[in-house]
């Protein structure tokens, strides 16, 4: 980890389905944190679901206005930052979530993923003839940006109480030496 860091938040990253936002919302408990989620950031602030802004505007658009939501984080302390699962693969989000955040992937294989979010229709990206198949194409293409966390977790067969007590437990490692 930089020397340089001044972590007083706390960042999940990872693919959908991996359990960023339970986990989250348990971490922000334990740490008294505040609980913010990327994407519901970008709903609130353009009254459009991620699903619209996708279909009408494209990829692009949504990831625009998830870098101008990063920038605006960066104020914040005491929070825990559940992110988009393709937020990191822009290096200025990765960036500046890494300057005030310790970064955490959370990790799942694609038939676990798959399990968790096969019902779930805002999943945009999901959208596919194979959404298996696209699920290991995206995680591919994502695992170099995800693996750059300080912190990678499997949450394959652990509980949400045991992710969130494992991420409590690393960030207060990071903070203490501080």
């Amino acid at each position: 980890m930089q020397s340089d860091r001044r972590i007083v938040n706390l960042a999940l990253i990872g693919f959908m389905g991996t359990g960023k936002t339970s986990v989250g919302r348990f971490v922000a408990e334990l740490l008294d944190f505040h609980y913010l989620d990327t994407d519901e950031m970008i709903q609130s602030g353009t009254g459009r679901t991620i699903s619209d802004i996708f279909k009408a505007d494209g990829e692009p658009a949504f990831r625009a206005l998830e870098e101008k939501v990063v920038v605006e984080l960066a104020g914040r302390t005491k929070t825990v930052i559940a992110t988009g699962g393709g937020l990191p693969t822009n290096p200025n989000n990765f960036n500046s979530l890494k300057a005030h955040a310790l970064v955490v992937c959370l990790w799942a294989s694609p038939e676990r993923i798959w399990e968790r979010v096969k019902n779930q229709s805002h999943r945009p990206l999901l959208h596919d003839a194979d959404p298996q198949a696209k699920i290991r194409e995206m995680l591919a293409t994502r695992e170099p940006f995800y693996k750059q966390a300080d912190v990678l977790l499997n949450t394959e067969l652990r509980s949400v109480r045991e992710v969130a007590q494992q991420i409590v437990h690393q960030f207060r490692l990071a903070t203490s030496s501080r």
